[in-house]
């Protein structure tokens, strides 16, 4: 697959995401929780593979939390700019998204933890607030937690079924921002686009 068409379906994938959760939440909010959830795939992915450092035998994902040393964490920060522990990272989050009945505070708390890994580190002031957007208690999502949850869970699940390629884990790590960073585009230049016609 070339890389246009790799855009494409990347494009199309990420505007059926929008369909499938957008209709009870608007338009630009809608982005926030795509855009913010895309972050935390990346970060996420992104650290993980940091820890494994091409070594096989190792599965950040699947690991305690309580393998996590001390000299671990700060290393991880110094190098990463902030620390995700194995519970954290999206791909477990996912993977109980639809039953976890706290998956709102569970997420507000991850990402809350996220920020404040990097306290007192050279990194706190690029680390806070990366988040602010992405409030998982807004009655936007939903007037109950259930709901809420649900919709969270509809948006996880949905960028957790994104495709960037089979080789994606290959590339470099310029080449995986770029991927990423075509489908913030792709969702900002869509919902401005859209927010322009209904105003």
């Amino acid at each position: 697959m070339t890389s246009n068409q790799q855009r494409a379906a990347l494009q199309r994938q990420i505007w059926a995401i929008a369909n499938d959760v957008r209709g009870s939440v608007d338009g630009w909010d809608f982005k926030q929780y795509v855009l913010g959830t895309l972050f935390y795939r990346f970060i996420s992915e992104n650290f993980a593979l940091y820890i494994e450092a091409d070594d096989d035998s190792i599965h950040y994902a699947e690991l305690s939390d309580e393998v996590v040393t001390p000299d671990i964490k700060d290393d991880a920060i110094k190098t990463k700019g902030y620390f995700i522990y194995p519970r954290q990272l999206f791909a477990n989050v996912v993977k109980n998204a639809n039953s976890n009945e706290s998956l709102n505070t569970d997420l507000a708390a991850i990402f809350s933890a996220i920020e404040a890994s990097a306290s007192g580190y050279p990194s706190e002031g690029d680390i806070k607030g990366l988040f602010a957007d992405f409030d998982t208690t807004s009655n936007r999502l939903g007037n109950t937690v259930k709901d809420k949850n649900g919709r969270l869970a509809a948006v996880l699940k949905g960028v957790a079924g994104l495709d960037f390629g089979h080789d994606f884990y290959e590339k470099s790590d310029a080449a995986r921002i770029d991927l990423f960073g075509d489908a913030y585009e792709f969702l900002i230049s869509n919902y401005a686009a859209n927010a322009g016609k209904s105003g």
